[in-house]
Parts: structure tokens; sequence; C-alpha cells
């Protein structure tokens, strides 16, 4: 059992970065402490190969500069609705025993980031109950139901609850994202013989700009990352907004 303020996942390594990179960033300068999680390594993808996303991984780890990090193997292209799935999920969910969830959207481009949506859903509830039993390393774990869920964005745009000010961690964002020289455009690098991709175009990195500038300024700041809450969200009083 290792506790952890926020927890990620993705379904690919390079999915939060792209999506949460900034937040994350910003999460583990206030001192908060942070995982993430990927549920395959990306071995269908087009570019590059799965070894080479691994060391991509680490060293996008260690540019955000977060706690942990692992991969729960799962058949990329096609994440199952499997029981042996979502006992994935919940072992790390009660492994890590976060207080936030960052996760995919509902609704989305890639079918495995909707899939991981619908297993972090089913998880996040079966995680907190006593019959449904996991094990770590031989030992049973114990129940845990984060406190909240918040969806990052994706491809496909949707109308954020709340958004979150990365304006002092943009660069280290893209400085993780590009991290994933297989997948993305790095700028200063000759072109690749592989075929090109949504993402590895110029014009994706540029986009993960403007994007971040438009929500940035929604809220006044220069960039920032938008969330949904799967649940309501309330406040204790709204003198939190006069600190």
């Amino acid at each position: 059992m290792i506790d952890i303020d926020v927890l990620a996942i993705g379904a690919h390594p390079d999915d939060v970065e792209m999506s949460a990179g900034g937040t994350i960033a910003k999460l583990v300068r206030e001192g908060k402490r942070v995982a993430v999680v990927d549920c395959t390594r990306g071995e269908m993808g087009t570019r590059g190969t799965a070894t080479q996303r691994d060391g991509e991984a680490q060293r996008a780890s260690e540019i955000l500069g977060i706690h942990a990090r692992e991969n729960l193997n799962m058949q990329d292209g096609n994440i199952e609705q499997s029981e042996e799935n979502i006992r994935k999920v919940i072992s790390v969910l009660r492994k890590y025993r976060p207080a936030i969830v960052i996760m995919p959207p509902e609704h989305e481009r890639h079918p495995d980031h909707e899939a991981v949506h619908r297993l972090c859903r089913t998880a996040y509830f079966q995680s907190g109950l006593t019959k449904v039993e996991t094990h770590d390393s031989g030992t049973e774990q114990k129940p845990h139901r984060p406190k909240h869920m918040f969806c990052y964005m994706q491809s496909y745009h949707f109308e954020p609850q709340f958004f979150v000010d990365i304006t002092e961690t943009q660069e280290v964002k893209i400085q993780s994202v590009l991290a994933f020289s297989t997948q993305v455009h790095v700028p200063g690098t000759t072109s690749s013989n592989e075929p090109e991709t949504f993402i590895s175009r110029p014009g994706f990195m540029e986009l993960l700009e403007v994007r971040a500038r438009y929500f940035g300024e929604q809220i006044g700041v220069r960039y920032a990352e938008g969330f949904t809450a799967v649940k309501p969200i309330g406040v204790h009083s709204m003198s939190v907004w006069l600190e």
C-alpha cells in the first residue's frame, strides 16, 4: 500500500502528459504525491515500439517529478471490459489509495480511451466493496474508494466544469510530451521515415498550445487545463474563492 494524493490513469503512455501534464507537474510542485498508471504499452501504435515507449514514459515521469508509475499490460487497441481488467484497476486504486483520480472522458476519438473511462467507473465503485477481494504481492488489499474522479480532455472537446491554471508548468508539460519522441514531432529533429499520425504532425503540438491558451483566457491566466467531474462537486463555503 502506497498512499498517493492523485492517481492519473491513461490508456497509453503519453495520454496523461498530453491531457493533464501541467496539472500533474503543478501538484508535484505543491508537494502532493502523484502516480501515473498506463493501461497498455502502446504496442499497436503506428510509430515506435512498446520498448521505446517504456523508456519514453520513464523520461516523462522524471520530467514531471511523479512518485510512481506502472503499466497494467492490457491489450492495446482492444481494451476489454473484462473481470481481469476491472480487477487490475481496482488493485491499483487500493494500492495507491488516492483521494483523486483523473482519467479519460466518456466520449473520445480512440476506443481505448472510452474503454478506460468505463473500466475506471466500474473499478471505482467495486474498489469500495468489502466482498470484492484483490491481492498485491500475496497480501489482501483493503477496500478504498477515491473522493473524486475527474476527466481530462483529449481529442474531443467538452465544456469543462473547472480549469486549472498551469501557467507556471506549461513548459514542463510540453517537455514531458516531447519525451515521447517516437510519437510526436520534436522541433529541430529530422523527419521520421515512419508514417505520419494525428499526433506526430507539427500541428498537434500547436493544438496543445492553443487549447491551453484558450482555457487560460477563460479564467484570466495564460495557460490552463480543463476538467469535468464524474459526480457533482461542492464546497463548504463560498469563502474558498476569497482566498
